[in-house]
């Protein structure tokens, strides 16, 4: 099962003390523009062959510009073996407005 949750929900979790993984499935030039540090990035044509890198064990939360390309991803991480995965929704763009003004729009 997928969650939707928002970047503000997700930071709460996160400050709370709960150990998530964030993956950020946007392009190299998207990140190079807005880039939340504790991130993995790995595009969304390449979650294919670089899924392994992430931790199964652990919670993800998927995260792209709006919420369309990680909703595809976190269905994917779930046909993959992953119990516990979340949709930013908003993405990026959200992330800015609600969780850290200093990330750039775009």
């Amino acid at each position: 099962m997928i969650e939707d949750i928002t970047p503000s929900e997700f930071n709460l979790r996160c400050n709370a003390g709960e150990c998530w993984q964030l993956l950020d499935v946007r392009e190299m030039w998207e990140i190079n523009i807005a880039r939340v540090e504790s991130s993995i990035d790995i595009p969304m044509n390449e979650i294919p062959t670089r899924y392994v890198e992430l931790d199964t064990s652990l919670p993800i939360a998927v995260l792209c510009h709006s919420g369309g390309r990680s909703a595809q991803v976190a269905h994917y991480l779930v046909q993959h073996g992953f119990d516990r995965v979340a949709n930013i929704v908003g993405g990026i763009d959200m992330w800015s407005l609600d969780v850290d003004d200093s990330i750039p729009r775009y």
